[in-house]
């Protein structure tokens, strides 16, 4: 068990032996299935796992220049680059980091597809099936007008030089989902699979949390390469490598009780480093703590940003928050530190890894020079 009050905080805890468990999960899968699954690093970038992660998974995606060359220069590999618009001062830059080029219009296939395809680069384009179970807004690629993939009206022929197709429709989903969606692609896009290489599958396959049916996606996986044996299969989750991987160590530092509402005040920010809490939303689990039971006092925490809003609720614990109290929010390692910012200036948390042999390593600790280096 980790002693949180041994651990600088604020700071983003990851657990290599939960790491390393997920990794060996996703190779039994990329195994049996015969697909290849790469790391996304719009989930994680935490470099310093790279190493790690590259014995089990088979490559990484990137979505930006910055990503693409992350990929490069520690993961070890070309990337696998999707963006949803390209522009002409950095797709030299993304095509010395890739070997493999998806593009979100025929029209920017046409405006960079050539260059790419003259340096051997395999190019893509993304397609929207039109379907996605996701039922947030913000997050589903699919919902009417959306600018993210071409839709089948929009494609009439597959573009001369195309090599893969690429959909994206899943956010944290099972098995099911992804037959359901490879039913859309097939019913819609089904004429253009005997003419390319590979298919993307893109991310959102859960495939690491304990109720998730991995028979069942090796079996669809399987099924989906015997109809079309010409096609590689790709997927990309994002959160399935480090899911459950880590924390968030915060510590109390006040406690307000405002109209009978009782806020413990954290030296985090929901608003700055746990963002998705706010956007989706949702409440995250807390070590220690859980619902609260009709009656039962209610505790919010409280962020560190001057945003009203910047505070999510509510929990209950067996002992009141108190100043100096560790609160250590679950799960915090995929999306949350590639999403956090610097509003405000507030004190951005560490980066530490807790090593397989039980000891904590600090691996990056921000200060002033991080704030005013990404000013003017």
């Amino acid at each position: 068990m980790i002693d949180f009050t041994k651990i600088p905080s604020p700071c983003f805890v990851l657990d290599e032996g939960l790491l390393r468990r997920n990794l060996e999960t996703i190779a039994d899968v990329q195994r049996r299935s015969g697909a290849e699954i790469i790391v996304a690093l719009k989930a994680c970038a935490m470099w310093s796992v790279f190493p790690l992660m590259s014995r089990y998974a088979a490559g990484a995606t990137a979505s930006s220049v910055a990503e693409a060359r992350l990929v490069s220069d520690e993961f070890g590999s070309p990337a696998h680059t999707y963006a949803p618009v390209y522009t002409d001062a950095e797709f030299g830059q993304i095509m010395q980091y890739s070997d493999h080029i998806t593009f979100n219009s025929v029209a920017q296939f046409e405006r960079f597809g050539p260059q790419a395809i003259l340096r051997g680069i395999s190019c893509g384009l993304r397609i929207n099936p039109g379907y996605s179970p996701v039922e947030t807004d913000l997050y589903n690629p699919c919902v009417p007008g959306s600018r993210l993939g071409i839709p089948v009206e929009a494609l009439p022929v597959l573009p001369r030089g195309v090599e893969g197709l690429h959909f994206h429709t899943l956010c944290e989903c099972g098995p099911e989902e992804l037959a359901r969606t490879l039913d859309a692609v097939e019913d819609r896009f089904g004429h253009f699979l005997p003419r390319i290489k590979w298919l993307n599958m893109g991310g959102g396959h859960l495939m690491t949390r304990e109720d998730y049916d991995r028979d069942r996606l090796v079996e669809i996986l399987l099924r989906f390469r015997e109809r079309h044996p010409n096609l590689r299969l790709i997927l990309e989750p994002g959160s399935a490598f480090t899911w459950r991987t880590g924390w968030l160590v915060s510590t109390v530092e006040d406690v307000v009780c405002n109209g009978g509402v009782h806020t413990a005040m954290l030296n985090v920010s929901f608003a700055c480093h746990m963002p998705d809490c706010l956007e989706m939303p949702y409440k995250p689990a807390i070590v220690g703590a859980h619902a609260p039971a009709p009656g039962e006092k209610r505790w919010r925490m409280g962020g560190n940003s001057c945003l009203a809003g910047d505070f999510c609720g509510d929990w209950a614990f067996g002992k009141d928050p108190e100043p100096g109290d560790r609160i250590v929010f679950e799960d915090m390692i995929h999306y949350t530190m590639v999403k956090t910012t610097m509003f405000n200036g507030v004190t951005h948390p560490s980066i530490g890894i807790v090593g397989e042999d039980g000891a904590f390593r600090l691996v990056r600790r921000f200060g002033y020079e991080d704030y005013r280096d990404r000013m003017s």
